[in-house]
């Protein structure tokens, strides 16, 4: 099984109204959310921890999960409200605005993070919450504590408006790298982060893999050995909302479905099968960016 932890949140997308008025639509989302709801619907054995409201809105997102297969064992329930993200489209590319105080994501605490049993294979992190507290700490600490024991993968997934403290964040970020199999980023993380997109710079702080999406151009995969590159799929781009999370869940399922989702394995992975995830990766996530919102394949489609 594939544990994602992370946010679960609503996105508020803009949309117009029969009248032809500006509105918003609420759709389930989260960059953490979207990754363990596209491993649901690629076949992966999925389970998400995440604070989950009893509120209206973290009923939408119970649903949502468990129609896409996501075990919710994990997920710690309080009466705290859902976060809400408002997004603002420019040539299909997002930004957010997020209401975030005291929500029942925000406010989860390492004490209340559940003991993870065997059948976890991989431990999956990244999103805004790594931004703010007392939730980052919370989930820094159980990529350390976990990362020992099974494969452990971060997308930093780099919301600017979100870091309140730069050097607080980055340290984290690469406290969590260094003890990281995988490190997914894109090229904006990268330049964020440390002002340059070379992926060998990451690779040297400890990860066996460093992934690089740069959209419609591909991904790459790095490792001590060299790398790999696949182009992506030609589409229509309705909009990019979960694309990057859609290409985590493609890469993990694919090592999963061939059985090297295992720290030895992930250590020497041969370029067939990185090339062989990447590919899964990135058509799933040409999917995704076909069609309006975060909205992963399932594997049929794939």
């Amino acid at each position: 099984m594939i544990l994602s932890a992370g946010e679960a949140l609503i996105d508020m997308l803009p949309r117009t109204s029969p009248a032809g008025e500006p509105c918003f639509a609420p759709y389930a989302g989260g960059a953490v959310m979207n990754t363990a709801i596209a491993l649901g619907r690629l076949g992966a054995k999925s389970s998400f921890l995440t604070g989950l409201s009893t509120d209206l809105m973290g009923d939408v997102l119970r649903q949502t999960l468990q129609a896409s297969h996501v075990n919710l064992d994990f997920a710690v329930v309080s009466d705290r409200p859902t976060t809400l993200a408002f997004v603002k489209l420019t040539n299909g590319s997002a930004s957010y605005f997020f209401y975030d105080e005291n929500t029942a994501g925000r406010m989860m605490t390492l004490e209340e993070m559940p003991a993870l049993p065997d059948t976890i294979g991989a431990y999956f992190t990244g999103g805004i919450w790594l931004a703010v507290e007392p939730c980052g700490t919370a989930l820094e600490a159980m990529l350390l504590r976990e990362a020992g024991t099974r494969v452990a993968m971060i997308d930093p997934n780099v919301r600017p408006s979100f870091v309140r403290d730069r050097a607080a964040y980055t340290a984290r970020i690469d406290r969590m790298i260094s003890a990281s199999d995988i490190v997914k980023v894109s090229d904006e993380d990268a330049e964020w982060l440390y002002g340059t997109v070379e992926p060998l710079a990451i690779l040297a702080k400890g990860p066996k893999v460093v992934l690089m999406t740069e959209g419609a151009k591909g991904a790459t995969a790095y490792t001590a050995r060299g790398k790999v590159s696949v182009a992506s799929p030609k589409i229509v781009v309705a909009d990019t909302v979960g694309a990057g999370d859609t290409f985590n869940a493609g890469f993990l399922a694919a090592l999963d479905r061939s059985g090297l989702l295992t720290k030895a394995a992930v250590a020497s992975l041969s370029e067939d099968a990185l090339r062989d995830a990447l590919s899964l990766g990135t058509r799933a996530a040409a999917i995704t960016c076909s069609r309006p919102g975060a909205n992963p394949p399932w594997a049929n489609e794939v």
